[in-house]
């Protein structure tokens, strides 16, 4: 198990996957555990997964200043993860809420960074929230699935702020509710810190207009993956995340939900590794 220091002392750990060369994986969550996201379908087979346990996660330790969640502090520990791996320029593909993270980096160290992929990332580093409308147009793709009219009314209230979370509408974040999204679904709880997710998106975690302007001069490629019938991003907020970059391409995975790689594997790795080949 790597391990490697950050700028403050605390003590990170990120897993190998696969050989070959190295792309740095930034999990969502907000603060989840970088188990989660296996092995991506399978694109351990075309480079060695570097999948980054961000600090007070997985097997990271905790930091002596909890402040230290917030996403923009972050990403001092993306850069010693890369002087760590002795890379000049690394590639990344960043997940969810890891996607501002990516952006963050991005717009720090634009030298530093090789291609670039955002898969269903929500782009809050750009001002731009996924809403509650977002979500339950999405949500009413899925009228005809069995489980429909029991998940939709507490996912509404939830959405709305009358009721609470329910583990009733987790099948609106996933393209297919089988038994390998059950699994997954149902190891949130335990592999993320809510504490730390509190933080990440905390005030003065992000500055849209100044971000906005340094990714204007990001040359670096990238590419933004949406799911088809992802509420968080839309594709069309997914879209607009892909225009603040000068060299975005922009796609759409069709049936597939926040986590495109378990909707279908063979159609994301040929995505993905198009894009980093």
């Amino acid at each position: 198990m790597p391990i490697f220091s950050a700028p403050d002392g605390t003590r990170l750990t990120y897993h190998l996957r696969g050989e070959g060369e190295p792309l740095v994986v930034l999990p969502g969550g907000p603060m989840r555990a970088s188990a989660y996201l296996g092995d991506l379908g399978g694109l351990d087979a075309h480079w060695q997964l570097v999948l980054l346990d961000l600090r007070g996660t997985g097997e990271s330790e905790l930091p002596a200043d909890p402040g230290t969640y917030r996403c923009d502090r972050l990403v001092d520990d993306v850069e010693a993860l890369r002087v760590h791996l002795r890379q000049e320029r690394m590639d990344v593909l960043a997940h969810s809420a890891g996607g501002s993270l990516a952006m963050l980096y991005a717009a720090r160290h634009p030298q530093r960074l090789g291609r670039l992929a955002l898969i269903t990332a929500i782009p809050r580093a750009l001002g731009m929230p996924a809403t509650a409308e977002d979500r339950l147009t999405a949500a009413r793709q899925r009228a005809s699935e069995p489980w429909f009219a029991d998940a939709f009314p507490p996912f509404e209230a939830w959405l709305e702020g009358r009721g609470d979370f329910d583990p009733a509408f987790l099948p609106f974040f996933y393209g297919r509710w089988d038994d390998t999204a059950r699994a997954h679904a149902f190891r949130e709880e335990a592999e993320t810190n809510d504490d730390a997710a509190e933080v990440y998106g905390a005030d003065g975690a992000y500055e849209p207009d100044a971000t906005r302007d340094a990714l204007a001069r990001v040359r670096t490629p990238v590419l933004v993956l949406a799911g088809g019938m992802d509420g968080g991003p839309t594709p069309s907020l997914a879209r607009q995340t892909a225009q603040a970059f000068p060299a975005a391409e922009f796609a759409v995975q069709p049936g597939a939900g926040h986590y495109p790689w378990l909707d279908d594997p063979e159609r994301f790795v040929r995505r993905v590794a198009g894009f980093f080949s």
